[in-house]
């Protein structure tokens, strides 16, 4: 039986900072949908601004983010670019390859790999 990962887990560069100043990193990323891609399109603020459609987009699919009841497109808005920039390649590499991995190749024998990214630097 083949199992479908449908949540990733992952880990800010530098985290989300709350109004009490706390930091959250550890959270959750699912699957886009068909619907995902396509509701926030009607949003007023995705069609006065196509850029907009990011943090539309990854509001609805940021499951979880430390210890925040909800992930709002104010919390994606008030995001360093960094861990925006890092949400918008997990979201690619989650949705495009259905998987975390990157594609990787061994620099002296030229050996090809994947490596799961949410390893990558612990």
């Amino acid at each position: 039986m083949d199992f479908l990962q449908t949540e990733f887990n992952f880990t800010l560069p530098k985290g989300y900072v709350d109004e009490t100043g706390t930091v959250h990193k550890q959270g959750i990323m699912r699957l886009a949908t068909a619907a995902d891609e396509i509701m926030p399109l009607r949003d007023a603020r995705v069609q006065q601004n196509p850029a907009y459609l990011s943090i539309i987009l990854l509001s609805r699919v940021v499951t979880s983010l430390g210890s925040l009841k909800m992930i709002t497109p104010r919390v994606i808005e008030e995001l360093y670019t960094s861990d925006f920039s890092y949400l918008q390649e997990l979201y690619n590499r989650i949705n495009q390859n259905g998987a975390n991995v990157i594609k990787t190749q061994c620099p002296k024998c030229d050996h090809s790999f994947e490596i799961e990214a949410e390893t990558l630097g612990e």
